[in-house]
């Protein structure tokens, strides 16, 4: 839609000319050549904005302004003052009655132009509905141990210094996540799943959600076998994810390894998808697979990180630039292999990056966590 401006200045000449050379950028034009018909026009037209001469007979601009700006009607349509005043106190008292901007007679086209698509596009990031900045990331493994709990339990500690995380674990039966941080209790998952979708609430999920110390908020599920048998409805999985989101900065799921009916169900749910791969050829023509029903289940390959985890040093394993052909996708990151520290991190019950901070892989794992929440602004659910 074309962008309208009023413009009021009770110099014919002026109106004239300033209208001539915005109409030559694509705006409509609306005019005004006193005090009274611009708030009139402005209280009717409702134009974008408003371009106000200060120095008029019946009204100046100040007093036009204040009064646009009392009016809940005009308040909130942006004003740039244009008058031939110079000091520094007439643009002061022109901030001070309301402008949003102060233009001298005479201007050059050009910073017109620049000063009116300035100030039309602050108004508009203004109108504009406050997004839901919370991210959700999905962590799946190609494979069973390619490390995909620990490389998101990781992700997870380093978000949680900054901003509130939440890390769900959606591996009922089968999870290490509450026991490697020191939790014996991991029975929320279930708790919630085991419920109908129409009792899982924001409340009801907040209540299951456990703090550890590395200030990651934990959603767990427990490796006892009988998890794995529970009947779960892939919609109250995502019901719980849809809560999750008002509750934290940070949403992480940990989804085990594979696609099935639950991680698949959840794809829709996300902002990215991080794909933990191993370097062999089984691990990526697994990757290679799920990459091509991640994109039939609508998220595209831009929010997919691709993370290669070196889990031993092995001149048999297949170089990152092979790899990254076979999948037709870049890597986001390498991961550098540290088997002993990740043993010796969960006996003790932290996450790498806290245990050892100063590690080749603790630093690794920070700089995917800037990589991967670099784009928040942006950041836009494939439909």
């Amino acid at each position: 839609m074309t962008e309208r401006i009023l413009i009021v200045d009770d110099d014919l000449d002026s109106l004239k000319l300033i209208g001539l050379m915005l109409q030559r950028q694509g705006y409509e034009i609306i005019v005004a050549n006193n005090g009274q018909q611009a708030l009139g026009k402005a209280n009717t037209e409702r134009p974008d904005l408003i371009i106000l001469d200060i120095m008029m007979p019946d009204m100046d601009g100040y007093e036009v302004c204040r009064r646009l700006r009392q009016n809940a009607g005009t308040q909130g349509i942006p004003i740039i003052m244009f008058t031939a005043k110079t000091m520094v106190d007439d643009k002061v008292a022109g901030f001070e009655a309301g402008a949003d901007d102060y233009l001298t007679k005479p201007t050059h086209p050009a910073e017109l132009a620049s000063r009116v698509k300035a100030v039309l596009a602050r108004s508009a990031a203004q109108r504009r509905p406050t997004t839901n900045q919370t991210l959700v990331i999905g962590f799946l493994g190609a494979k069973g141990g390619a490390g995909t709990t620990t490389l998101a339990t990781n992700i997870a500690a380093a978000l949680a210094q900054q901003e509130s995380t939440i890390l769900a674990d959606f591996r009922l039966g089968q999870s290490t996540l509450g026991l490697s941080l020191g939790f014996a209790r991991s029975t929320g998952m279930a708790n919630l799943l085991s419920r109908p979708t129409s009792e899982i609430t924001a409340r009801a999920v907040e209540n299951e959600l456990v703090t550890h110390s590395s200030n990651i908020r934990l959603l767990l599920s427990s490796s006892r076998p009988k998890e794995s048998l529970l009947n779960i409805a892939p919609d109250s999985a995502a019901m719980i994810v849809r809560h999750l989101r008002t509750l934290g900065r940070n949403v992480l799921l940990d989804l085990g390894a594979g696609l099935n009916r639950l991680s698949a169900r959840l794809i829709p749910e996300m902002d990215q998808l991080t794909l933990a791969v191993e370097p062999t050829r089984v691990a990526l023509s697994l990757a290679r697979e799920i990459l091509s029903e991640i994109g039939q289940a609508g998220l595209s390959s831009s929010r997919v990180n691709i993370v290669l985890i070196n889990r031993t040093q092995s001149s048999l394993q297949i170089p990152w630039q092979e790899a990254e052909q076979i999948l037709s996708h870049e890597m986001t990151a390498i991961i550098s292999p540290a088997p002993d520290l990740v043993f010796q991190a969960a006996e003790a019950g932290f996450p790498i990056i806290l245990y050892q901070p100063n590690s080749i892989v603790a630093n690794q794992f920070r700089k995917l966590a800037e990589e991967i929440v670099h784009v928040r602004g942006g950041v836009a659910r494939d439909a």
